[in-house]
């Protein structure tokens, strides 16, 4: 097998050569080249290199796909053969006029959430745990019951689930601010206005016990704890409110009039125009949420588990990263988790059939680590490198995570948090015994269907030599 250095010159050699590289940087999976010409790029050669499991060109960029750990040691490699590199920042400024408008959309929603999702998956763990070490059987082991629980350790547990959603408002504004170009610290401040104490809380008002202030005899106004839209919005406005003032405000004025401006007028807007609006825009998502999770006879666990890879194909998947945090934040539980992990399991199970069936040793060394990936909740392997190529084992892995999906929408099971799936996900249903065995035969449904139809249906090694 070659080391990362000739897999490097071999990967810029069959980009064009490195003339015809204009940056390159990386993400958890993929080698993101953006090239010149891509015209004078062999995807068919790159897919050959030894540890490449696959290639495409997306969004304005070929992309590589080495997998987590190895692909941030070939782009060092990359790197060093003269080709320039870019940070993530500067590639998503190259591609942000490629695809369509709805796409470009998403691919900006995607980046201002992303950021905020590691704090979202550790809260979701330790509701989990708290679930898990407040359940009388657990209890009973220490001769304890659900009572002998000091109100102590009951506060501390909710410091640290809560807080996250407390505050979502100012890490959403915080982010927005950092994509479009704005001071991050001006979206803090704003996004914990718009929670401020001073507010009715929001969850108050939910629950009856609060009313909102009324403004102008028709304006409500209410604090924003967990909420999403509103905080989006006013960041994206004052981020631009931000970088226009700054061209027009004096240089001697600018540290002290802009940052008072921007504040004055994005909380003003926040609180009576653009809160209101969007919170009601919020409460109509979290309906048709709610609206299609509750369909009847598994329907919802079909569609979803059946088509979730295809969304995620189209690159707009993130959209479904708002739609969790919402039942999160309203529900307690995220009903949507079980059935992305049905359509991610399923994957992997296609890509293992496949890894196991044939005989090639290329392909099982290409197909079987693949299917550990899915497994971890990474699919881009599996995806583009196996199932997508050959297009049979991705649909049995489409049937399979429907089944999957199916089952999970049945049995009505739902995690405690978001962003990670299969393997990682069980971390997930912890806290509630039936629902981990639940959870565990959705994966086991999923990856049996779409292994089982792969080996019979969906590969063999005369795909291989046709392809």
């Amino acid at each position: 097998m070659a080391d990362n250095s000739q897999i490097a010159k071999q990967v810029i050699e069959a980009a064009g050569g490195q003339e015809n590289i204009s940056s390159v940087a990386h993400c958890a999976t993929r080698l993101r080249i953006m090239l010149h010409d891509k015209e004078k790029a062999d995807i068919s050669a790159i897919e050959e290199i030894d540890k490449v499991k696959g290639a495409f060109y997306n969004s304005g960029q070929l992309q590589v796909i080495f997998g987590t750990g190895t692909v941030n040691r070939i782009y060092e490699e990359v790197t060093k053969q003269e080709v320039q590199g870019a940070s993530k920042a500067e590639v998503k400024e190259e591609t942000k006029k490629q695809g369509n408008a709805f796409q470009r959309w998403i691919r900006t929603f995607g980046d201002v959430f992303v950021p905020i999702i590691p704090a979202l998956v550790a809260t979701g763990l330790f509701m989990g745990l708290r679930g898990l070490v407040t359940q009388p059987e657990i209890l009973a082991l220490f001769g304890l019951t659900p009572e002998s629980i000091p109100e102590n350790f009951i506060l501390f547990t909710q410091v640290l689930t809560d807080t996250a959603f407390i505050f979502l408002p100012a890490l959403v504004a915080w982010s927005t601010f950092k994509v479009f170009g704005g001071s991050p610290i001006l979206g803090i401040v704003i996004g914990l206005m718009l929670v401020s104490p001073a507010l009715p809380n929001a969850w108050d008002i939910a629950g009856g016990s609060a009313e909102p202030l009324t403004f102008f005899g028709f304006i409500p106004v209410i604090g924003y704890q967990g909420s999403v839209l509103p905080a989006f919005i006013t960041g994206i406005v004052g981020a631009k409110l931000e970088k226009g003032l700054r061209k027009k405000v004096p240089e001697a004025l600018d540290l002290i009039l802009t940052p008072f401006l921007v504040l004055l007028i994005m909380i003003t807007l926040a609180l009576f125009v653009i809160g209101p609006v969007f919170h009601i825009v919020e409460n109509g998502i979290f309906a048709g949420t709610r609206a299609v999770l509750e369909l009847p006879l598994g329907l919802s666990g079909l569609i979803i588990g059946g088509l979730h890879q295809v969304i995620v194909i189209t690159g707009v998947h993130h959209i479904f990263n708002l739609l969790e945090i919402q039942l999160l934040e309203r529900v307690g539980e995220n009903a949507f988790n079980p059935l992305i992990t049905a359509a991610i399991a399923a994957q992997g199970g296609a890509a293992l059939a496949v890894g196991m069936k044939s005989k090639a040793k290329k392909m099982k060394a290409l197909a079987l680590p693949s299917a550990l990936s899915a497994f971890l909740g990474i699919t881009e392997p599996a995806i583009f490198g196996v199932n997508l190529r050959y297009m049979r084992p991705f649909i049995m892995g489409l049937i399979g995570g429907a089944a999957g999906g199916f089952f999970a929408s049945l049995t009505n099971i739902a995690a405690s948090g978001m962003a990670i799936t299969v393997l990682p996900g069980f971390l997930l249903y912890i806290g509630e015994m039936s629902s981990f065995v639940l959870y565990l035969v959705t994966n086991l449904i999923a990856i049996g269907v779409a292994f089982a139809l792969t080996w019979a249906f969906g590969y063999t090694d005369k795909m291989l030599e046709d392809k």
